[in-house]
């Protein structure tokens, strides 16, 4: 199967989505999110049969589905404007979920994962020391962002450990893939909670995105 062909169709619809949404076309903006989402989970469960350690894939793969799923709700927030900052919440907290099913496939890889796990508790603390000093949001944004980023920096550092541990192709597309999505995740940050939000970051925070995660449901095919 020629799965370029697959991650061109995310990327394409992608472009399509972040087009609507600049001329507020939110409704269609969701569901084509939501398309292009679907996409790389089809590519990940369409790549399990290539992965040889299964208890990996399903994890990595429920991963991408609760990205999807996260992706849906973060763009619902401007449909549905009074419930807006409730549904955002929610939305990173079901993409921390994500994470979490990230990490647990990784742990089972890397035998000093602990290892990984404190490097990314310093870098969260660096990461944050800044990120809360520019950033203009309220006490709970704040705590479940703190949460959330060092799900994310823990998930990318135990991902590079694994590329330490088990080198190759797969381990190293997924680390990659790592790094973009936690790229993505502070460039959303510091456009949508500092005073100027930049169409152009927006670009940059969903493109970094979705190659990030296409990155990590391609890594089952080597892993």
């Amino acid at each position: 199967m020629h799965y370029q062909y697959l991650c061109i169709a995310c990327l394409a619809i992608m472009a399509l989505f972040i087009f609507t949404e600049s001329i507020k076309q939110y409704k269609l903006a969701v569901i084509l999110k939501g398309l292009a989402s679907l996409v790389f989970v089809i590519l990940g469960v369409l790549s399990i049969p290539y992965c040889s350690k299964t208890g990996l894939a399903g994890n990595v793969v429920l991963g991408l589905l609760l990205g999807c799923i996260a992706d849906v709700l973060l763009n619902l927030r401007y449909v549905f404007e009074k419930k807006g900052q409730l549904i955002f919440l929610v939305g990173i907290l079901v993409f921390l979920s994500g994470h979490v099913m990230y990490l647990l496939a990784l742990i089972a890889e890397v035998k000093y994962y602990y290892i990984g796990l404190g490097i990314g508790v310093v870098l969260t603390a660096l990461i944050m020391s800044y990120i809360l000093r520019v950033v203009n949001a309220k006490l709970a944004f704040k705590i479940f962002g703190v949460f959330y980023i060092a799900a994310v920096v823990m998930m990318t550092c135990v991902a590079w450990q694994n590329v330490l541990f088990h080198p190759g192709n797969g381990s190293l597309l997924f680390a990659v893939g790592a790094i973009f999505f936690l790229v993505s995740d502070i460039v959303l940050i510091l456009n949508t909670f500092t005073e100027k939000t930049r169409f152009s970051l927006r670009i940059v925070n969903l493109s970094l995105y979705y190659i990030g995660q296409l990155m990590i449901a391609l890594s089952l095919q080597l892993l």
